[in-house]
């Protein structure tokens, strides 16, 4: 009993919702509604032999997943007790559940290598619930590697995150698509949801922005100048390669896929004047839905419904966002001043995040700093304040966090946060990498 209303309180609360009344409150994740997050004591795993350093990847990775989930308050390791279990029978509820611990939750078991294999058994315990405190059982056999100690305990995690965080998954496997300044070009690179695992995606020796994963994680689109002109370019996450996409003519700048992966938004002078096109996921049966004077950009697919569109637009001066239907009709303007720019929309179809310098103009103060706007009430709250310029705000497929852009040490970096703009992290640290896109797989 004590799990499910857990998870029904978190159930409710994980989605952005609105209802406080300051403004810096009406907005929140499952991260600070007023419930308390669970106190989970996550004590080293206990060691069955082989590599020692593969056990301090797993727990190291795994302790981390879990502080990141952003549901969790995980008990200092300073008041674990002495005796620390590796198996059931090992665990003593009450050592655990009182003070100085206090947990409400502990997830413990035991890691080794088994001849070429890792081999982990991991269990979660209600210290609450005396007669049946196990919540969470699971074992796991992988070949013996740093990537497959990361791997268990990215799944591990994530089975912990789905019990306790209302049934919605973690983000602990998800990937992270970025820009790379390397020299005078720009590669597309990808890393892990936490930083690790940098790699390039695409060296194509030109300059390549915008990189947006397909909602089954299958393909990356991005505008590159590598065919020679801004062209949307395709590339084949399963094949490793790029595969082809039609060039409409034109600058074509900025896609975006629909929520269903089955059509894809850019940006295409192709008319004389930067407009929004919709196409099919092939490049098929291009069609224009904006027809303004002023450049329309940037733009991004309601994923709940896909049947709106938000978009930069400058028809009416310098850069706002706006929305409308997919079909073009009923455009809205959801900014008022400022510049405003890069926005994305929430996976639950509530919110928009976006880039904003709410006072713009000679001598104005205030710097480029990430919002988060409610669609329905038009009101917004804002989540850095760091200084800097920071841009191109991207949601997790769980709706619990925000990856972005940030100058604020002296160079572009990728940056991490909860969306409720706590917990900020950076994850790059070498070279410019800006423009993330966060995958769902």
């Amino acid at each position: 009993m004590m799990i499910k209303r857990i998870a029904t309180i978190l159930a409710l609360t994980v989605l952005l919702t609105a209802g406080l009344v300051a403004q810096e409150d009406w907005i929140r994740t499952g991260t600070g509604l007023g419930v308390e997050r669970i106190r989970l004591a996550v004590p080293e795993f206990r060691p069955t032999g082989g590599d020692p350093a593969l056990l301090k990847t797993f727990n190291d990775v795994l302790w981390n997943d879990l502080q990141q989930a952003g549901i969790f308050e995980l008990v200092s390791k300073s008041f674990y007790p002495l005796q620390v279990p590796g198996s059931p029978q090992d665990m003593r509820l009450d050592a655990w559940g009182n003070p100085p611990p206090n947990a409400a939750m502990v997830a413990f078991g035991n890691f080794g290598v088994q001849g070429d294999s890792i081999v982990m058994q991991g269990w979660l315990f209600d210290t609450r619930n005396v007669q049946s405190p196990q919540v969470l059982g699971k074992q796991y056999r992988e070949a013996a590697s740093e990537a497959s100690a990361r791997l268990i305990a990215h799944r591990f995690a994530n089975e912990i995150i789905f019990r306790l965080g209302g049934g919605i998954s973690g983000i602990t496997e998800s990937k992270i698509y970025f820009v790379r300044q390397t020299g005078r070009n720009k590669e597309i690179w990808s890393m892990d949801y936490d930083g690790a695992n940098q790699k390039p995606l695409t060296n194509l020796n030109a300059i390549s922005l915008g990189p947006k994963a397909s909602p089954d994680g299958s393909r990356v689109a991005f505008a590159s100048t590598a065919r020679g002109g801004w062209n949307i370019t395709m590339y084949s996450v399963e094949l490793g390669r790029l595969v082809s996409f039609p060039n409409p003519g034109g600058t074509n700048l900025s896609p975006a896929w629909s929520g269903d992966g089955t059509r894809l938004a850019f940006s295409s002078s192709r008319s004389g004047d930067p407009e929004i096109v919709i196409t099919e996921a092939n490049g098929n049966g291009a069609r224009r839905v904006t027809a303004y004077k002023g450049p329309d950009v940037s733009p991004v697919w309601n994923p709940r419904t896909n049947a709106q569109i938000a978009w930069v637009s400058g028809r009416t001066g310098l850069p706002q966002i706006w929305m409308m239907d997919a079909e073009g009709t009923n455009p809205q303007r959801l900014t008022d001043q400022g510049y405003a720019v890069s926005p994305s929309w929430s996976p639950n179809g509530q919110f928009i995040a976006f880039a904003w310098i709410r006072r713009y103009g000679p001598g104005a103060p205030g710097a480029q700093d990430i919002y988060v706007m409610d669609v329905a009430s038009r009101q917004w709250v804002q989540l850095t304040h760091s200084g800097g310029r920071n841009d191109f705000p991207s949601w997790s497929p769980d709706g619990r966090h925000i990856v972005f852009q940030s100058n604020r040490t002296g160079t572009d970096q990728i940056w991490t946060m909860l969306a409720d703009g706590s917990q900020q992290t950076q994850l790059t640290f070498s070279g410019s990498n800006s423009q993330p896109n966060w995958s769902t797989k």
